[in-house]
């Protein structure tokens, strides 16, 4: 019998719903829509009316760019500043600013920060200063308050109630307007000892006055014990990490080491300076005049889709008129490289190598090349390029792959080739996003909202070639991965639930009942804040868990692991594990059938929900999932947990057969983040080894600081370290 096909949105899918362990049938392959982005509002930049490819962008490897790092030490701070993106007022024609906060030194700071260049194996002791004392301008913490739309020109405001530095137990006392602004520095994709990696529990605030629960030291040493790649560094506070990267915490750390030198005459025939450029790609809403604008309050953009119409119901003792509150996701109408609106580059018609990070909140990204005529600033009378994909967040690739589309994840980056020689002298050529204007479901290209998104900057070939400089195109390109054998598979798993308020919260969990080191199960503490939502002391740990509770992803030091990430969600999720990197294997789909598997090997189905008091039958295809409730760190008036809807897996079944081969998916370098899709299982092998305490987390951002993320301590180590409450000693 055909199976029947059907679609449910997000917000159906959460209000069928419900505490006490009631049963949710959903098809193998299913597909939940989220609402568009909303429509431009009232006051705010009107991205239509903005230039585009006027404005030439910086170059974060241009070396009067780049930090003096030949000491081995430097300070770098965070400080406000006003910047020139390439907005102008609505009469068309005058500039605007913005103001930002950037990272810098002696009071220089940019959006994004200067760029770290390093060699390979090299330390570097880096001493980050937080100067955001009495500048609450672009972020507010106040409680209760009821502010319009003018009122807050510029500024995010804090949902306070969301797990976040200041709402822990013990910090509930401090405020960004009293204390400042807690902050800390990740450099994302660096293999770092965990004290110096910038986990979210390790923030500061000016002075140091306040230190998060983990913080260890005000210098942080990175050792660089990695080959030559793509890495970056950006705030990564706990539960403001959306707020403070995007008033413009973020900037390039580029590895180089013998092969991949930045020089010219490189044994890789690699391009160099000028001919070699990092791009940063953010999207951003601004308001008429310059000032970032970030939804938060009813009638905002955004407020209705993301908020309300997903059911909840947000206390107005809580939430004064319906805000502050977080969101779900957020897509902004305005492109931004490298701190510029829609810029352009000239170049010469030769090989150029260009480094992409996508620095965007939620925004997956396609990435075509269109050949338009001079001065074109759309793709009528447009021809497509082809392009070589060289390497990725980790490093050069094991071969060039040549593709006409690539999927960048928020978070990841990737390095291609690109010939000029193949465009006419004094043509344009496009970067087309064909990523869509909501969250990504897996379908290329996405739904346009907006308007002007597919467009993100544009290279115009008109200089003259340089005769003395030989125009090289990469040999030698086989490095690519390098992980050993798995001992062991863990399976963990994405969810979606609901808050105690309704409001949608990803979260992350296993597939599996969870296991210690020795294979031991993991049971839940036994702890009467668990044991008041049903969720025991015998019974193992299993499903969608909190960022908070016992850590369940534990892996032993020097371990090759394999991770089975299980997506059970409508929507693809970019997931980041910090020290490591690791080998992208492959994807299967997850067909539900709890008719097939014998129960006995890697992939087979473990538990038979029939006749489970509560129950419902399954689907043909034997789809179910079941609700249960969530323990959570969502802090209301000093409370130290509550608790929402959060989802198990009571069928592990076995997934079905490799999918075709995609080509924008280019995965054959060293990664430290891969595109989970729904209804996939993605397969990733990586060695831990560096002991102590990270996280591993989805890198949308408003999905990480709302509860997808999730402590991953590498041992061994006591149970007493491993299952450590993160609320203790405010102020060691």
């Amino acid at each position: 019998m055909k199976k029947k096909q059907f679609k449910m949105t997000r917000r159906q899918l959460l209000k069928a719903g419900m505490i006490g362990g009631a049963g949710l049938m959903l098809p193998w392959k299913f597909k939940l829509p989220r609402a568009f982005a909303a429509t431009q509002g009232p006051g705010l930049s009107d991205p239509a009316l903005q230039p585009k490819f006027a404005n030439a962008v910086p170059n974060a490897l241009d070396p009067g760019f780049i930090y003096d790092t030949s000491k081995g030490k430097i300070k770098v701070a965070v400080g406000q500043t006003v910047q020139m993106t390439g907005l102008v007022a609505p009469d068309g024609v005058t500039p605007v600013s913005t103001t930002v906060w950037g990272y810098g030194d002696n009071k220089f700071y940019t959006w994004p920060g200067r760029t770290f260049q390093v060699r390979s194996y090299e330390p570097l002791e880096v001493k980050w200063e937080n100067r955001l004392g009495g500048l609450p301008y672009l972020i507010t913490g106040k409680d209760n308050t009821s502010l319009g739309f003018e009122d807050y020109t510029g500024r995010s405001v804090v949902d306070t109630n969301l797990h976040w530095a200041y709402s822990l137990h013990g910090y509930t006392q401090y405020s960004i307007e009293k204390d400042g602004v807690p902050i800390v520095a990740h450099v994302h994709g660096g293999h770092s000892d965990f004290q110096f990696d910038g986990n979210p529990e390790f923030f500061f605030s000016p002075g140091f006055t306040v230190r998060g629960t983990q913080w260890v030291d005000k210098k942080f040493i990175y050792d660089n014990s990695q080959p030559a790649g793509t890495v970056w560094y950006h705030d990564h506070a706990l539960g403001i990490t959306r707020l403070n990267v995007y008033t413009g915490m973020a900037g390039f750390y580029i590895i180089r080491d013998d092969d991949d030198t930045g020089l010219f005459g490189n044994h890789l025939d690699l391009p160099a300076f000028p001919y070699e450029a990092a791009f940063a790609i953010q999207d951003r809403m601004f308001k008429d005049n310059g000032e970032f604008f970030y939804p938060a309050f009813p009638g905002d953009p955004f407020y209705a889709d993301f908020i309300t119409d997903e059911g909840a119901v947000l206390p107005p003792e809580i939430f004064p008129d319906g805000g502050p509150t977080g969101l779900a996701e957020f897509f902004g109408d305005h492109m931004v490289v490298n701190g510029m609106i829609w810029p352009k580059m000239d170049v010469e018609p030769r090989n150029y190598r260009l480094r992409f990070l996508n620095g965007c909140d939620s925004r997956f990204l396609a990435i075509q090349f269109w050949e338009v005529g001079p001065g074109a600033e759309d793709f009528s009378r447009a021809e497509q390029r082809d392009f070589t994909v060289i390497g990725s967040d980790q490093g050069l690739a094991s071969s060039p792959t040549t593709v006409d589309t690539l999927l960048i994840e928020t978070g990841s980056r990737y390095d291609i080739i690109f010939d000029f020689k193949t465009v006419a002298p004094g043509n344009r050529v496009i970067i087309k996003n064909i990523g869509g204007d909501e969250p990504f479901g897996g379908d290329i290209p996405g739904p346009q909202v907006f308007g002007e998104t597919d467009r993100i900057m544009a290279f115009d070939v008109v200089l003259p070639f340089d005769t003395a400089v030989d125009d090289v195109s990469p040999t030698g390109i086989s490095f690519g991965p390098d992980v050993g054998t798995p001992t062991r598979t863990r399976k963990v798993a994405l969810f979606e639930g609901k808050d105690e308020f309704g409001r949608l919260q990803p979260l992350l969990g296993t597939a599996e009942p969870a296991t210690d080191y020795n294979g031991d199960p993991i049971y839940w503490p036994d702890d009467p804040v668990y044991a008041s939502v049903g969720l025991l002391s015998d019974m193992p740990m299993e499903g969608s868990i909190a960022w908070h509770s016992p850590t369940t992803e534990n892996p032993a030091l020097d371990s090759t692991e394999q991770w089975a990430i299980w997506n059970v969600t409508g929507d693809a999720h970019p997931v980041h594990l910090h020290l490591v990197h690791f080998e992208i294997q492959g994807r299967l789909e997850i067909k539900w059938d709890s008719a097939t598997g014998d129960g006995e090997g890697e992939f087979g189905r473990v538990a038979d929900p029939t006749g489970m008091p509560g129950s419902p039958t399954p689907n043909d295809d034997g789809t179910y999932l079941v609700v249960q409730p969530t323990v959570q760190h969502n802090s209301v008036a000093g409370e130290e947990s509550t608790y929402g809807m959060g989802f198990k897996i009571m069928n592990h079944t076995t997934m079905g057969g490799r999918l075709d081969p995609r080509p924008e998916y280019v995965e054959n370098a060293p990664k430290d983040m891969v595109t989970a899709l729904p209804g996939e299982v993605t397969f990733i092998k990586a060695t831990f080894d560096k002991p102590g305490r990270y996280v591993w987390h989805c890198h949308i951002l408003s999905h990480e600081d709302h509860e997808m993320m999730r402590v991953m301590y590498v041992g061994p180590g006591s149970n007493q370290v491993v299952n450590a409450h993160p609320y203790a000693n405010p102020n060691k």
